[in-house]
């Protein structure tokens, strides 16, 4: 195996501080006990994040957002399944045209596709409600899902399957039995990847929430309108640390470097 070279090293090192340097920054800023986002610090203190206990908001949305990402996720799964199934393992009419359409969210502009949500709401009276921001998630979630299901269905051994019919396993026992433990891990990585992406999601929630249905990113893009203090940074580390501990079970699930260079 080649190895990288020293220019390589470097290279790569530069880019990975470029790119993890903000977060530590933040995570810094979030233990500071001054009253302004200052670093250095003189100290360590758990101060912000006790004050996010005192602004009940930032509490309600964090649960709507959980809400939010374990339902769409699971929706978007319900979805992607029998049609990843469908789509890797059949030829039928309309397929190539099924599989764009459910991957075409990975190509719209989040702020153009929250602009046309919010329009479709409006005429059909759906604005403000919690179903309607569960469907906006779903279709926005639904493509990763659909990509690691087709991965793994692709990368299927179908002589397995073949073995447990010629044995007298009926279609649904051997889906059961045979090919959803072998795929398991692109669905158990496609759920959790779809319910990243739905907590993380801001651009186009920013359109279609509601007073009532306000997400963490979008209670945390609304205070930083009105003021940017150490609880903005205590907040963000939470998001940070609950985001990262789900990237390690999608890792542990199916593996990182499959989804980044799609190997099978």
């Amino acid at each position: 195996m080649r190895r990288n070279g020293p220019f390589a090293l470097a290279f790569h090192s530069l880019v990975i501080a470029f790119v993890l340097a903000p977060l530590i920054i933040v995570v810094l800023v979030a233990f500071t006990p001054d009253e302004t986002l200052t670093l250095p610090t003189h100290g360590l203190s758990l101060r912000w994040f006790r004050a996010i206990l005192n602004y009940p908001d930032f509490i309600s949305a964090f649960f709507t957002s959980v809400k939010l990402a374990l339902i769409s996720a699971t929706i978007s799964l319900a979805i992607a399944l029998p049609a990843g199934l469908a789509i890797a393992r059949a030829r039928f009419p309309g397929r190539d045209f099924l599989n764009a359409l459910l991957l075409s969210p990975l190509v719209i502009p989040g702020l153009v596709l929250g602009i046309a949500l919010l329009r479709f709401f409006a005429l059909i009276g759906a604005t403000g409600s919690f179903a309607w921001l569960v469907l906006a998630h779903t279709v926005i979630v639904t493509p990763f899902v659909l990509r690691l299901v087709l991965s793994a269905a692709t990368g299927l051994d179908r002589s397995v399957e073949h073995a447990a019919q010629s044995l007298g396993a009926d279609a649904w026992t051997t889906f059961r039995r045979i090919t959803l433990p072998m795929i398991i891990p692109g669905i158990t990585g496609g759920w959790l990847l779809a319910f990243i992406n739905s907590f993380d999601e801001l651009t186009m929630s920013i359109f279609v929430t509601s007073p009532q249905t306000v997400t963490l990113p979008v209670r945390m893009y609304m205070y930083a309108t009105e003021s940017i203090d150490p609880m903005m940074a205590s907040v963000s580390t939470l998001v940070i640390v609950i985001t990262a501990a789900a990237m390690l079970m999608l890792d542990r699930a199916y593996g990182l470097n499959r989804i980044l260079i799609g190997q099978h």
